[in-house]
């Protein structure tokens, strides 16, 4: 399957009525455990390279989306590269001039800390950019919270209003929508309360399919309900980070005189493999259906 448009694979997902399990990549570890994990269910996934982790590698986008594309094509199951929260305007200019001949397929523009038309104008002159250079591209209606001093998307105030979606995505151009429908970044407990009800009108009203963003914090029988009710892909990363931070300070702890990062590095990796493969059972899609695929690369 090697690597593969984001649009395939979401193209699919909403075929089977499905959703794509999108996985945040910080460091190579994520990605060979992501995809490991992947290969384990048997499923496609979507690495995604979020603007914070570009900042963290010096701002360059280049090395992590090339060393992703060097293991999606490694790889017996479809994997997309996703570039994901880009707000800076250099680094979404970077995501078309750059990333995208790596192989990265998608990027996310995110201007939902916005006031409502300015975000209309900026995510539909990005997208009208990024389509040229054929990627996918997903934005923001309803800031979902939990990120950098954002407001709680638990908060009754933060959810996506089914009409402003629907008139936005017609305005905007956008392939994708995250939606504010009560799940939150970075949360640390799955016990986010998601509205189905919303979803499902979202679903019924938007006529791209339905991201949802803070997923970390839902748990399995509220994904499983909010893909039956509409969701199409699912973003994961602080679930990953308190699987992969708990194994690498148990190695330490185990060890405390080891100098030889790679062997908590591998404990790390692996926990990200297990956390990876627990979730694919949850609403994935089956690769067998990619495989007349048009865009893969």
């Amino acid at each position: 399957m090697a690597l593969i448009a984001t649009a395939d694979l979401l193209a699919s997902a909403a075929a089977e009525n499905v959703a794509v399990l999108a996985f945040n990549v910080i460091t190579l570890e994520h990605a060979e455990g992501i995809v490991e994990g992947a290969e384990r269910g048997g499923v496609g996934v979507a690495l995604q390279i979020s603007e914070n982790t570009v900042n963290f590698h010096g701002g360059q986008l280049a090395p992590l989306v090339s060393a992703c594309a060097h293991i999606a094509h490694a790889s017996p199951v479809p994997v997309a590269i996703h570039l994901d929260h880009f707000q800076d305007p250099a680094l979404l200019e970077a995501a078309v001039s750059v990333a995208a001949p790596l192989g990265a397929t998608s990027v996310m523009v995110d201007a939902a800390h916005l006031p409502y038309r300015d975000n209309v104008d900026r995510t539909r002159s990005f997208t009208e950019t990024a389509h040229r250079a054929g990627l996918w591209v997903e934005a923001e209606l309803g800031e979902i919270g939990g990120k950098d001093g954002m407001i709680s998307a638990h908060a009754a105030g933060a959810r996506t209003n089914p009409q402003e979606a629907a008139a936005f995505v017609e305005q905007t151009g956008v392939d994708g929508l995250a939606v504010a429908v009560g799940s939150a970044h970075a949360m640390t407990t799955r016990d986010a309360v998601l509205d189905l009800d919303l979803i499902r009108e979202l679903a019924g009203t938007v006529s791209v399919p339905l991201v949802l963003h803070g997923s970390s914090g839902v748990d399995d029988d509220q994904l499983r309900a909010a893909v039956r009710a509409g969701i199409r892909k699912i973003n994961v990363g602080t679930a990953l980070n308190i699987a992969y931070t708990g194994a690498v300070r148990d190695a330490l702890a185990a060890d405390p005189s080891t100098t030889d990062p790679r062997k908590h590095l591998t404990a790390g990796r692996r926990a990200i493999a297990d956390a990876v493969t627990d979730l694919c059972s949850v609403a994935a899609t089956p690769p067998r259906v990619l495989a007349a695929g048009k865009s893969e690369k």
